[in-house]
């Protein structure tokens, strides 16, 4: 994400009834990834479009995490949110010594948590703030 598309990403809107778990994320996202060192953003493109946003950083642990993942409430339902999500599993996997990758999401967000799980991930019970945690270990990972 940069000069060219940052516009476009902070215009990104969930559905409105996602919006009381998803409010204002795009903004705050952007503000994280520009002001703290832990978290890089990715605008998420569809064709020529941007159509979503993710964060993502790595912990002191190894582990690595996504945060504020949001598809645009128009392009829901297309695969979108889970290509992005196999994508953001597969490289960090592939990274020396990440033997996790969290997800943290709003316990009201139903369908964030089902898709989480339909791709392995694990709820772990923590949570962050108001957002519960959820864990997916690649395989042939182990905690370093």
């Amino acid at each position: 994400m940069g000069d060219e598309n940052w516009r476009a990403v902070a215009d990104v809107v969930p559905l409105d009834d996602q919006r009381s778990h998803v409010a204002a994320m795009a903004a705050r996202c952007l503000l994280l990834s520009m002001r703290e060192d832990s978290w890089n953003s990715l605008a998420v493109y569809a064709g020529e479009a941007v159509v979503g946003h993710v964060m993502w950083g790595r912990d002191e642990d190894g582990s690595h995490w996504i945060g504020g993942m949001l598809i645009d409430g128009a392009e829901q339902g297309k695969g979108i949110g889970r290509a992005l999500l196999r994508t953001m599993t597969g490289w960090p996997a592939a990274q020396e010594g990440c033997w996790a990758i969290r997800p943290a999401y709003h316990p009201d967000n139903v369908v964030a948590g089902r898709l989480y799980e339909s791709l392995g991930f694990v709820p772990t019970g923590a949570v962050d703030g108001d957002e519960d945690i959820a864990e997916l270990a690649p395989s042939g990972a182990g905690r370093r």
